[in-house]
């Protein structure tokens, strides 16, 4: 927005939901880390999810702020790739994440007495470290094709950010094969991993169905609930970005739609696993008692 006042109130309230979602993601990583009760598969990957979306907001919310506090939108060519790339890797690494995740509620329901000696810590961060490496390479291509364009006396893009597919569209040479490579890794990258989580799903249903007490299948439904309702976000917040900027390209719903998808998912993560888990709810205490004392002290 030109509007001072606007500009005011969103560089008052992005700033604020930053904050929010880069303290209470890096409360979960102590508390995952603090705690020894908490040193299993669900919670190593809940703190490495709590990164990732520390990184996802970091890759764009910060030049944003910066750009409403200084009233310069203009970004460098470098800036630019680099943006785009790191928001691919962190959005790649929270699709790999979450279907790693879904994978762990399958054993966890459908395997229960094999869990220990599948989910193993040396199995768990092997798919960690896999996803992350294939998140990191399979980035490469899609940031880098984008050298090999070039733009037309109009550079402005119309998001807050450098949306790769906003920035594609600012050039006037042939743009065929960064189609290609985007179509690509999104269905690798995407469509391959939702995959994975609506198999998973599918056969956690099909389990607690054959579940004959009412308290087996809610105890069942609790397990996998929140991340059920973490993947519903960001799926659903990350096809409203794309649907909308197809139905309508460059309007005001796209922007909002890629809020939801950069800030207000990352943000709500948190809360919907703390809020629905006591283990978590009772290491947070721990490390916020932890905090005041310290503070304490420090100012005794």
């Amino acid at each position: 927005s030109d509007d001072p006042d606007l500009q005011s109130l969103l560089f008052g309230l992005l700033l604020s939901m930053y904050l929010v979602t880069v303290l209470e993601n890096l409360l979960i990583i102590l508390a995952t880390i603090s705690d020894s009760h908490l040193h299993m598969p669900m919670y190593f990957l809940l703190s490495i999810l709590s990164l990732v979306d520390i990184g996802f907001t970091s890759s764009t919310i910060p030049k944003a702020l910066r750009n409403i506090q200084t009233q310069s939108k203009v970004i460098t060519f470098a800036g630019c790739i680099s943006q785009i790339y790191f928001f691919v890797v962190f959005g790649c690494q929270e699709n790999m994440l979450l279907t790693v995740m879904a994978y762990d509620h399958f054993v966890a329901v459908c395997h229960p007495l094999h869990y220990v000696s599948i989910m193993n810590p040396r199995f768990c961060l092997l798919m960690t470290l896999g996803s992350w490496l294939i998140s990191v390479l399979g980035s490469l291509p899609e940031s880098m094709t984008i050298l090999r364009l070039s733009f037309c006396t109009n550079r402005e893009i119309p998001h807050f950010f450098c949306d790769l597919s906003e920035v594609v569209k600012l050039a006037c040479s042939d743009t065929l094969i960064n189609n290609i490579v985007v179509y690509s890794a999104a269905i690798i990258l995407g469509i391959f991993p939702l995959t994975g989580i609506v198999f998973s799903y599918s056969q956690i249903f099909s389990s607690i169905l054959r579940i004959s007490s009412a308290e087996g299948k809610y105890k069942a439904f609790s397990t996998c609930g929140s991340h059920l309702l973490v993947v519903s976000l960001f799926y659903g917040t990350g096809l409203g970005v794309y649907l909308s900027s197809a139905a309508s390209p460059s309007s005001r719903m796209s922007l909002m739609a890629s809020v939801m998808y950069t800030m207000v998912t990352p943000m709500l993560n948190p809360f919907i696993y703390s809020l629905r888990n006591r283990d978590i709810k009772v290491a947070l205490g721990r490390v916020l008692s932890k905090v005041v004392t310290l503070s304490e002290r420090s100012f005794a």
